[in-house]
């Protein structure tokens, strides 16, 4: 086996070194009480673990399910699908999961742009679609009939009028390089010992997001691992510090690691036991450090600054 760089902190860890993380995960069945589900790391079937929460627990729901491409998740293969049995597989979920949102709560849903033609419709059906967030992946593999996919997509949903949009709480941070004065005096910008900045109302495009790697702590083995900046941006905007979270597809664990770093609840299932042992061990690290790359202070920070 190849000894990693020790600047490499990807999580690969395998399930036969698991250990006592794996004594930790909750192992959902018809008897498990639902309540031991809340800030755990659930290794189970999203869709019984939906028909067993009750209504309206959730403040949000964050989903990241497989988009429509055949992917290998460790051992469970996700194939590509005809539009149809892809709308098929989302109106499951979705029905499933829009009875446990509060009402005014928020639902957003991950997708690429394909992915995303199949959803919109559906999610029009059963929430009010507010907004396509996009946002930028910086890495992506080259095609040579093609351009670059580079972007992903967020669709914003609500269930009826949002009663929570925490806008200060998702300012970013950006250098003014033509700063503006109004009798001599800084006009929607400060000085600081590091440069000029201005913070500002997030817009729909969001550019200052890496996708983690290799030498980021957050960073796991899991193919499709979201940011943990990115759901940083979610959580803060549309829940507020002792809220529920749920997301039915946790992966490695990225949402609920978030959620508890910024003083949410959270109920995260997913099937696959190697992405639970993740991120169970994640969320033991996040006991004692908080940090979230790119947000300091309550400001999020353009990328490389």
């Amino acid at each position: 086996m190849k000894r990693k760089s020790k600047r490499n902190k990807t999580l690969d860890l395998p399930l036969s070194a698991g250990g006592a993380y794996l004594k930790e995960l909750v192992r959902f069945t018809s008897t498990t009480d639902v309540e031991s589900l809340r800030n755990r790391m659930t290794v189970g079937d999203a869709f019984a673990v939906m028909a067993a929460l009750p209504a309206a627990c959730a403040d949000l729901i964050i989903v990241d399910p497989p988009y429509n491409l055949t992917k290998d998740y460790h051992g469970r293969r996700f194939g590509k699908r005809k539009a149809a049995d892809y709308a098929a597989f989302t109106e499951r979920w979705l029905a499933a999961a829009v009875p446990l949102l509060k009402p005014g709560g928020t639902m957003y849903v991950c997708c690429d742009w394909a992915t995303g033609i199949i959803l919109a419709p559906i999610l029009e059906k059963y929430l009010q679609v507010r907004n396509r967030i996009t946002w930028q992946r910086e890495k992506g593999r080259g095609a040579k009939t093609n351009w670059k996919n580079g972007m992903e997509d967020i669709w914003y949903c609500t269930k009826g009028k949002p009663t929570c949009f925490n806008l200060a709480a998702v300012r970013i941070r950006r250098r003014v390089e033509a700063p503006y004065r109004a009798d001599g005096e800084p006009k929607d910008w400060r000085e600081t010992a590091s440069g000029r900045f201005r913070d500002t109302c997030p817009s729909n495009f969001w550019d200052d997001v890496t996708v983690p790697f290799w030498s980021m702590a957050e960073n796991t083995a899991h193919p499709t691992q979201k940011p943990e900046k990115l759901l940083a941006k979610l959580i803060l905007a549309s829940s507020n510090p002792g809220d529920l979270v749920f997301d039915p597809f946790a992966g490695s664990g990225s949402t609920g690691v978030t959620a508890k770093k910024l003083g949410r609840d959270f109920i995260q299932v997913e099937q696959n036991e190697q992405y639970c042992l993740w991120g169970q061990i994640r969320l033991q690290r996040a006991e004692t450090d908080r940090r979230i790359q790119g947000f300091e202070d309550g400001i999020f920070r353009a990328r490389n600054m």
